[in-house]
């Protein structure tokens, strides 16, 4: 059920007696920026670091085994052309404390203290904690270079969203604009994140619905207007191939590619993505593994990953560097495999049996249903029963795939190459 607090500011609760806990999260939500998602991300260190009442991690870990040992923290991230900055708290059910006593109360109070209440004095966050959760961030952006997978990823990112800085810029932010932050900037811009986010606030465990819009009621938020930019981020495809080699000290090259895909979160064809997706090289059955990886041996490791929501399907490979032309072509070849419909029965079956057990385990996840429901209130038509969800992958056919990979086009390509001897 879903309770106006205020305009624009939603708590929806989620009854069940599945689990033993409660799992609470505030999230604020913006309009994708290059330079806000960097303010966001110092901003979630800063705010779960300590709070004006509880001014350092001592206090605040003090205060979390008051409530029995809750599970707390503060992060980022991004869907489409929307950046999240997300309040986490996970307590346990009120049942299985004292008579008298209530956890759920308390956890909100808690929330509203670290909401409304950060350590920020005349204006400014206090300084040497600003300075020391600054420098963190800072070397955490930097130490990505050294996970040469997830900064080949980065790479290959840049070029896809060639056009867009907002979209190129990792959900944490940017060094150069992290550096350019102080503790009077950064406070000038929370007030604003507190003034002008749409708010969700959701909570999920064995609860009871009135109870807990009583304890959220009067949590102190303000109404807000809507901002009106699109979830989907629909990138425009370019005739021209991005393409990038850097020659790095890595014993293992990594080629990288991106298709643009027009095919977004729970479109006519968002389910026959889904099993596209697996029989390219989101499961161990895949072409890519048993082709690329295993019959050929032309790489230590192949995979496929889709972001339905900015139109990419992206490839990963750990290659030896000589390989790459033999690489891509055999990738190009298992692309139009899938076009021409050359996937057998089984193949077919054991994807559609993979997806739908992923799907069973993540209902059994706290986490993991939170996360669909706060999709189901972004994109109302995702909002189907387990039943219909388990129909239409059963109902996709190989010429359903073959109209998606039609669709998966070549758009950047990323080589990482090891230092020649």
């Amino acid at each position: 059920m879903t309770f106006e607090l205020n305009k624009n500011v939603n708590l929806h609760v989620i009854p069940t007696n599945k689990y033993k806990t409660v799992r609470i999260l505030v999230r604020f939500a913006a309009p994708l920026n290059k330079d806000t998602s960097s303010k966001r991300s110092l901003l979630a260190s800063l705010m779960e670091t300590n709070s004006l009442n509880y001014p350092d991690q001592v206090a605040l870990s003090k205060k979390l085994s008051e409530l029995y040992g809750a599970g707390f923290g503060i992060g980022v991230s991004r869907n489409g052309n929307e950046h999240y900055f997300t309040l986490a708290l996970n307590i346990i059910n009120d049942d299985l404390v004292p008579s008298g006593t209530s956890v759920l109360e308390a956890a909100v109070d808690f929330l509203k203290e670290i909401i409304f209440s950060p350590n920020i004095i005349q204006g400014s966050f206090e300084q040497e904690t600003f300075n020391r959760e600054q420098e963190n961030l800072i070397e955490y952006i930097e130490s990505i270079f050294d996970d040469k997978q997830t900064y080949a990823s980065l790479s290959l990112q840049n070029l896809f969203f060639s056009q867009s800085s907002s979209q190129r810029t990792p959900s944490f932010g940017d060094v150069e604009t992290i550096k350019k932050e102080t503790a009077a900037t950064l406070a000038s811009y929370y007030k604003e994140m507190i003034n002008n986010d749409r708010i969700d606030i959701l909570v999920i465990g064995n609860v009871a619905e009135g109870y807990v819009n009583r304890c959220f009621k009067d949590f102190g938020f303000s109404d807000r207007d809507a901002f009106s930019v699109p979830l989907f981020y629909q990138p425009p495809f370019q005739n021209v191939i991005q393409q990038k080699t850097e020659i790095l000290p890595v014993v293992q090259s990594k080629l990288n590619i991106a298709y643009h895909c027009d095919i977004y979160y729970y479109d006519d064809l968002y389910f026959a993505l889904m099993i596209f997706n697996g029989l390219f090289g989101g499961f161990p059955h895949s072409k890519l593994f048993l082709n690329v990886r295993e019959k050929h041996s032309l790489a230590y490791y192949a995979s496929s990953a889709l972001e339905p929501f900015r139109g990419l399907v992206a490839v990963q490979t750990g290659i030896d560097g000589n390989n790459r032309e033999k690489v891509l072509r055999l990738i190009n070849d298992q692309l139009k495999e899938l076009v021409a419909g050359k996937i057998s029965d089984e193949s077919l079956e054991q994807t559609k049996v993979m997806l739908k057990n992923q799907y069973l385990l993540g209902l059994d996840s706290q986490r993991g249903l939170l996360e669909q429901a706060y999709l189901k209130i972004k994109v109302p038509v995702a909002d189907i029963t387990q039943e219909e969800w388990l129909r239409r992958i059963d109902a996709v056919t190989i010429n359903d795939i073959q109209a998606v990979a039609k669709r998966v086009r070549l758009q950047a390509v990323y080589f990482m190459e090891g230092e020649r001897n």
